[in-house]
């Protein structure tokens, strides 16, 4: 099949990529000149483990190709999934929808044949509806099908997640349109991967519902956390002790400085702006929202204790600044309250990212950045643990110990065994134990 991705962004970029890697034809459109420019010339525009040897293996198959040209890319296409930003709209929360309606449009003027548009970026309920009356309205006279696909995909293991999914949701009100997407997840209903067919509505709503129930996971086990704090308890047992109840199971129960990235900060105020306008408040996700925000200023002023309650003149070292581990994404991540936190208590900041640095840069321009863990550590009065990437969770300690000035240790992951530090002289703080 021949498919026309617009957007060439962490949604766009991968699933074009893995789409074309199972024999589709695919091209990736976006008016970033520059971004084109760099993936013609082999450069990813995000860091994803695996994405960059994908792209190359398909773009030298003559599968996955990348152009600004809207008009050329949709020539001939079977599906064309719009894959455009939906950044939280400033003021009301609400999903701004601008790129998508605007996509849209410019591809209702190009179009020459039937198509299925797919609308593959997050957007609230009743977004696909709306696609489709620009559509009509610019081209009454050529067939088109509107559906809403969501994506599942976590980033630092986006191409697993596409490639061995939990579900596929599709959301059509055309038997031809199912047909396309049929066609389109092929070599995946193949493997068995379910594929759940919805009204478009449905499909809408069902991207927002998933967001806000494992944010709700997160910010509960958080709470819980502070509370095994208060009364002597274990939060890491906890987890174990709920999680292996098959109801509620293991994952997204790990506590630490809160949840951040692309994906939940803005779905749950989205959902929230949707829940508003409909008069049918969804009060448990505006408590998981209110909970979360305030969480990381909380972890701040955690560190600042561990200090003796005065951050003032002293130097903190930050290991890990992104959301989360295997991404370079800093957006809403809990670092920068944190950072922000300790820099108003008087605090100064050193800090190492294996990945994320140069976009922190840009956030967190008081910070001073090093080239690893250790460089970090040197002089400071206390080491924080922000974010659980590998490269922390094996750290000299003998030697961490050596580079720093005071010994505060602050493991917001709580990657390390309170009994493994016992054995340093390191005063150790950890989440929930």
């Amino acid at each position: 099949m021949r498919i026309t991705m617009i957007g060439s962004g962490y949604v766009g970029l991968v699933s074009g990529a893995c789409f074309s890697d199972f024999g589709h034809d695919v091209v990736c459109v976006d008016k970033d000149e520059g971004k084109i420019a760099a993936l013609k010339a082999g450069r990813m525009p995000i860091y994803e483990p695996g994405l960059d040897q994908l792209v190359a293996t398909n773009v030298e198959a003559g599968r996955l190709s990348f152009t600004t040209d809207l008009k050329a890319g949709v020539a001939g296409a079977d599906a064309i999934f719009i894959a455009v930003g939906t950044p939280s709209r400033r003021g009301d929360g609400h999903a701004d929808l601008s790129y998508v309606f605007a996509a849209a449009k410019e591809i209702a003027e190009s179009i020459t044949g039937p198509v299925v548009v797919v609308d593959k970026s997050t957007v609230p309920v009743g977004t696909g509806d709306k696609v489709e009356a620009i559509l009509k309205e610019t081209r009454p006279e050529i067939e088109t099908a509107v559906v809403s696909n969501p994506e599942f995909l976590r980033e630092g293991a986006a191409i697993g997640d596409f490639k061995r999914p939990d579900r596929i949701v599709i959301g059509a009100e055309d038997e031809w349109a199912r047909e396309v997407m049929r066609d389109v997840y092929r070599p995946l209903y193949l493997n068995e991967s379910p594929l759940l067919f919805t009204g478009r509505r449905t499909a809408e709503l069902t991207k927002y519902a998933a967001n806000a129930f494992l944010a709700t996971k997160i910010t509960f086990i958080n709470e819980i956390a502070d509370l095994c704090e208060m009364v002597g308890a274990n939060v890491q047992d906890v987890a174990r002790g709920i999680g292996l109840d098959n109801r509620i199971g293991p994952k997204f129960l790990h506590a630490g400085p809160g949840y951040g990235g692309s994906c939940f900060p803005k779905d749950t105020l989205a959902l929230l702006k949707t829940a508003e306008d409909y008069e049918s408040p969804v009060h448990i996700v505006e408590a998981v929202v209110k909970v979360n925000d305030s969480r990381k200023r909380a972890m701040g002023r955690k560190v600042i204790k561990a200090l003796g309650d005065d951050a003032k003149g002293k130097t903190v070292a930050l290991l890990g600044l992104t959301f989360k581990p295997n991404t370079d994404d800093m957006r809403d991540a809990p670092s920068i309250a944190i950072a922000q936190t300790l820099l108003d208590g008087g605090a100064s900041i050193r800090a190492y990212d294996p990945e994320g640095m140069e976009i922190a840069k840009g956030i967190m321009p008081d910070v001073t950045y090093c080239s690893d863990a250790y460089q970090a550590a040197k002089d400071a009065d206390a080491v924080v643990i922000v974010t659980e990437w590998d490269a922390f969770r094996a750290l000299d300690l003998k030697r961490l110990r050596q580079e720093m000035a005071g010994n505060v240790l602050v493991d917001l992951r709580n990657i390390y065994s309170p009994a493994e530090i016992a054995r340093t002289d390191f005063q150790y703080s950890s989440i929930g134990r």
